[in-house]
């Protein structure tokens, strides 16, 4: 299975950079620039042909891309020449006007933004199951005595149902989650419901420094009311549609009663349970793991199908999740400088391959249809995050050519080798001990799964 996740990520990845250079690519044809070799994957081609005065190549290591544009790298002869200015040929990168190579390093970023949109706008367009949880909330400090957090200073109890956030109804547990997520430390409005009465209330949701999100202390309520069993529970005895009363002593209102009792690892669970009115008792030997441990109990959840969209709905609400999207990574950037967790919260190849073919392995598992949207969604998510990405105005990234650029066209006259050179050479380490931290916090990813 961990070989199946790996080759679903290193494809979908595949799939968002063969997109970012292929905007690079187009744009270098329409603006006249040669393109001598375009590459999926690095290392030593194992398949290529030439076509039309440039060469197709698939490398070997499927992860990444490029597009090699004719005298590309003509400043770096100049420098160690010790020239004054770049000497281009026709049809090579530097040949080109500052204007269009700058169109050429933003037609790349550009097109993963566009790519995000269609994806998105497809996603909408076809429908989707949301399997999810209802609005109503359980304290976390109901869970773990003695702690308080946003929700308990603003007055909430376990039970109330969060009907709205800033005017948007929130019917169910993701869309409450994704608005408090990417609003940490915002002021935000909520409607409640409480046993019938709706109430105002406002808080203001704490930074998590682990993830760089949002967060006010809430689990979302779970009904133990079983929807499956497997292994312990159904060696125990138990049935679907079972609803489980108490485990050990305690009673379950809800499931996190449950999940509070197994962080304290009994070696068994006397459960009592109530089956088409009568009443029950079993003990559920927990298998413990490496830290994990297995009940083969399954819950309901809500689950509903968002209707078909026409072609401009569709293509609407693509582009209001793509700009959603955009704006919350562009926010994001600023938490990096807040004292959260860089290990935990930046991301680097390895545990993006992994979180893709993760994602993509769980939702093929119910489906190809739910497959295929949950993958799709995920890489458009991605894809906007390589355009943010690209788009910083640092060195070697494509923002960092397009500040070159337009300082050149505003003096009139090309930049001097050794100014580019130096650059580039800063923006090579920045870039190299950046990844190096981003491989350090996904090694340490992979150890905690």
């Amino acid at each position: 299975m961990t070989i199946v996740k790996i080759l679903l990520g290193l494809a979908g990845l595949g799939v968002v950079v063969f997109i970012h250079e292929l905007g690079h690519f187009l744009a270098a044809r329409l603006v006249g620039i040669k393109v001598e070799a375009f590459s999926i994957g690095w290392g030593k081609p194992i398949l290529k042909k030439k076509v039309g005065g440039t060469e197709y190549r698939l490398g070997l290591f499927p992860l990444g891309g490029y597009c090699k544009m004719q005298g590309e790298h003509e400043f770096q002869e100049a420098w160690e020449n010790r020239r004054n200015s770049v000497s281009p040929s026709p049809g090579s990168f530097f040949g080109a006007g500052p204007f269009r190579r700058i169109l050429v390093c933003f037609a790349g970023p550009f097109f993963n933004l566009v790519f995000a949109v269609l994806v998105f706008s497809l996603i909408w367009g076809a429908g989707f199951d949301v399997n999810t949880l209802e609005n109503r909330i359980i304290l976390a400090s109901d869970i773990s005595a003695g702690e308080r957090y946003p929700a308990d200073e603003a007055g909430l109890r376990t039970g109330d149902r969060i009907l709205e956030i800033n005017g948007k109804a929130t019917p169910y547990y993701h869309e409450v989650k994704e608005s408090i997520a990417i609003n940490p430390e915002k002021e935000l409005r909520l409607k409640v419901d409480r046993e019938g009465e709706v109430l105002d209330i406002s808080l203001r949701p704490d930074l998590d420094k682990k993830t760089g999100s949002g967060k006010i202390g809430v689990y979302f309520w779970t009904d133990p009311v079983l929807a499956g069993v497997t292994g312990p529970a159904a060696a125990a005895g138990l049935q679907e549609g079972d609803r489980i009363l108490r485990a050990n002593g305690r009673e379950l209102p809800h499931t996190m009663v449950l999940a509070k009792i197994l962080e304290e690892e009994p070696r068994s669970l006397d459960l009592e349970y109530e089956r088409n009115g009568v009443r029950g008792e079993t003990t559920l030997i927990p298998v413990y793991t490496e830290g994990m441990v297995e009940l083969g109990l399954s819950y309901h959840s809500v689950r509903y199908r968002t209707p078909p969209l026409s072609l401009p709905g569709a293509l609407s609400k693509g582009a209001a999740e793509a700009w959603k999207t955009l704006v919350v990574s562009l926010e994001s950037l600023g938490l990096l400088f807040r004292g959260i967790d860089l290990t935990q919260a930046v991301s680097g190849p390895l545990r993006i391959t992994y979180m893709t073919g993760d994602i993509a392995a769980e939702a093929f598992s119910e489906g190809i249809g739910t497959g295929i949207s949950s993958m799709a969604n995920f890489l458009a998510l991605i894809s906007i995050a390589l355009c943010v990405m690209n788009l910083l105005p640092l060195p070697v990234l494509d923002g960092g050519s397009i500040v070159l650029f337009l300082i050149e066209a505003a003096k009139r006259k090309p930049l001097h080798p050794r100014t580019i050179g130096a650059f580039q050479t800063v923006g090579v380490v920045l870039i190299f001990g950046l990844l190096i931290f981003a491989v350090f916090g996904d090694i340490l990813f992979l150890i905690r799964r």
